[in-house]
């Protein structure tokens, strides 16, 4: 996913392991998102994917991390990146698994493909036994 010259920035990395802690972690991205000039709709795209992703990580995996980054490309295109990462059970067919409405669990499988549409750029590798990494890219307009 890495563009040219592309310039990033760790801000944060947040520690999943229970829904308190996906609440934080929302909130704190939120408030980036806010202070950096987001809009109204893409400081909601972007808390409403770092929650869907942090879930994930508390219903499937029990235990990950979240890392956010300020990025900028040239001058005038700002960002946010965030990775979702997890050495849980992995996802057996991520095809599947990004069509609308499936889901494993007992939810209305939005998730991943929620987070897909919400974002500007979106990657997303799992490995069966090894754990599950979803990259996302919102750019500021």
């Amino acid at each position: 996913m890495e563009s040219n010259n592309v310039i990033e920035e760790t801000i944060e990395t947040y520690r999943i392991y229970s829904e308190s802690d996906v609440m934080s972690a929302v909130i704190a991205i939120f408030s980036l998102a806010q202070n950096k000039g987001f809009s109204e709709t893409e400081v909601s795209e972007i808390s409403t994917s770092v929650s869907e992703l942090a879930m994930n990580i508390v219903k499937y995996a029990q235990e990950g991390i979240i890392t956010v980054w300020s990025i900028e490309q040239s001058e005038r295109q700002q960002g946010i990146k965030v990775v979702a990462k997890d050495v849980g059970p992995g996802i057996e067919d991520l095809s599947t698994a990004l069509e609308e409405h499936f889901s494993t669990g007992s939810s209305l499988g939005l998730g991943l493909p929620g987070v897909r549409r919400m974002v500007d750029e979106f990657d997303i590798e799992s490995e069966l036994g090894k754990g599950t990494q979803v990259t996302f890219i919102k750019w500021k307009t």
